[in-house]
């Protein structure tokens, strides 16, 4: 018999939809419930101050969606999506999800789901991590916001307000008017996210929105430059300004 005791969130925008999962956790006193959240903002702050080892999670949530939470979180918590929409379980098993429940579930589709994830808790098996949830977002359209977290804050950035993106290393600065921001992320994992008929690969250190661009020049070293409006001058590589002529049409 399993006596450990396990700690559990349960986050849904359906207030039903979180009374449910609630009701058929009741029978299980190895089971203590942390929070029902109604958002992914009420589930961070949960987590952060107590992770917990298991995560019932829905995926299309206002503000912030399922894949958007386990980014922000520390690997850890043994998952399973509750959904009203199949066409994300590909993505889900790839980021490490134990079970993808649709809506509506039976209890034993419920239980069948707690026990595998209490056996990925007793395993250690591998859990979702930001790396993997990234790389595999690439299923999904292209990103109209970044959520940044720094500290206990989290930052909702849409991408039509960044003017540019530079590699930092394992981060990227995001500047957006006179704020820069710095998320963990390759350059590279963030490319085909972003929409390319409004963001370019100009250099390989830089992506430029392009609305930006004010008009390209040539430096003292005959090496191409962006001028933004804001006066910043930004590299571009020689094929960045292949891509750039083509996008404009020069």
């Amino acid at each position: 018999m399993d006596e450990r005791t396990y700690t559990a969130l349960i986050v849904d925008d359906e207030d039903l939809a979180r009374a449910l999962v609630q009701e058929h956790l009741a029978p299980h006193p190895e089971i203590q419930v942390l929070a029902s959240c109604r958002d992914g903002f009420q589930a961070l702050q949960a987590a952060t101050a107590q992770p917990p080892d298991l995560l019932f999670l829905d995926i299309q949530m206002p503000a912030m969606d399922g894949f958007e939470l386990l980014e922000l979180l520390d690997p850890g918590p043994a998952v399973v999506f509750i959904t009203a929409h199949d066409r994300h379980a590909l993505r889900a098993f790839e980021v490490h999800a134990v079970d993808y429940l649709l809506k509506p579930f039976s209890r034993e589709r419920f239980e069948a789901a707690l026990e595998q994830a209490k056996t990925r808790c007793a395993t250690r098996a591998a859990a979702p991590d930001p790396a993997t949830l990234r790389a595999t977002a690439r299923q999904d359209p292209f990103l109209d916001r970044l959520l940044i977290r720094a500290g206990g804050r989290v930052t909702v950035l849409p991408v039509a307000r960044i003017d540019y993106i530079q590699a930092q290393d394992d981060y990227v600065l995001l500047k957006a008017g006179t704020r820069e921001y710095l998320k963990e992320q390759t350059l590279a994992s963030l490319e085909p996210r972003l929409d390319p008929r409004r963001f370019l690969r100009i250099h390989r250190s830089c992506i430029l929105r392009l609305e930006c661009l004010v008009q390209l020049e040539r430096s003292a070293t005959e090496a191409w430059v962006a001028l933004l409006g804001d006066g910043t001058r930004l590299p571009v590589s020689r094929s960045g300004y292949a891509r750039l002529t083509q996008v404009l049409g020069r």
